[in-house]
């Protein structure tokens, strides 16, 4: 009968126990990598104390253009523009191209100065929440005229599957057949957050609930949100609806269930 000798024998006993210690490593989810991006334009020639302006704040994938132009993409449709020029592919994908014909509108409109304050857009984005390897961030824009009452804030969740690297929407997110299920709990959500806000069956029929496509997919809860005059009048804000995960299963893939 063969032997192994001690220092073969040896030699079997760590090979094993590297083969152990390497499959009892966790493997590490994939990350998609993200750098802040802060830019200031200024309309051309301006000599006034406040001048019409864009500001920038917002996030880029650098290991991934495609991910970067979709949040570019993204957040200048969240402030759109009545020029034709305002159309161009190049005033849709990149900033310099928004501020552009942001300034040809101000300028069109006379807008440039008021006593009401310089025109200005904000392009933001930031993180909402990540976890499970999704990755969800809140798009945020306002745009204001000079002599308006008041901008206009729009918001837009960007949810990221970094197993993918791909964005996901609702449809993704759902049980193929649940839609309807979905939306009676946005509605039960919806009731919830009238008796939170103390607003009556009057004010409720003033601003019914409309659908929404609009949702982060939280660690513990689904969050539906929509812009202003959408379901609220603009004082109101941007009302968000809470889903709590329990409600969720078997309507909701369990991927976005936190599963």
């Amino acid at each position: 009968m063969p032997r192994l000798t001690v220092g073969a024998l040896a030699a079997a006993t760590l090979l094993l126990s590297g083969c152990q210690s390497y499959q009892s490593q966790p493997v590490e989810p994939y990350a998609i990598v993200t750098l802040a991006q802060e830019k200031q334009f200024v309309a051309p020639d301006c000599a006034l104390d406040q001048c019409p302006h864009l500001r920038v704040s917002a996030l880029e994938f650098p290991k991934s253009e495609t991910l970067s132009r979709e949040l570019r993409r993204r957040l200048i449709a969240l402030a759109p523009l009545e020029s034709e020029s305002a159309r161009a592919p190049s005033v849709q994908t990149t900033w310099a191209g928004y501020a552009n014909a942001f300034f040809d509108q101000v300028e069109r409109q006379g807008a440039s100065v008021a006593e009401s304050g310089a025109s200005e857009a904000l392009l933001e984005a930031d993180e909402y929440g990540h976890h499970n390897d999704l990755l969800t961030l809140e798009l945020n824009s306002y745009v204001y005229f000079s002599g308006q009452a008041h901008g206009l804030p729009a918001t837009e969740f960007m949810v990221i599957d970094e197993r993918s690297g791909e964005t996901v929407g609702l449809g993704d997110m759902l049980i193929e057949g649940r839609e309807a299920a979905f939306e009676r709990l946005v509605t039960e959500a919806h009731q919830r957050w009238l008796d939170e806000i103390e607003q009556d069956a009057a004010f409720a029929a003033n601003w019914p609930l409309s659908q929404s496509r609009n949702v982060a997919p939280l660690e513990d809860r689904w969050v539906v949100k929509f812009n202003v005059y959408d379901i609220a009048p603009y004082a109101v804000g941007q009302p968000e609806l809470e889903i709590p995960l329990e409600a969720l299963r078997g309507i909701a893939k369990p991927r976005y269930l936190d599963q």
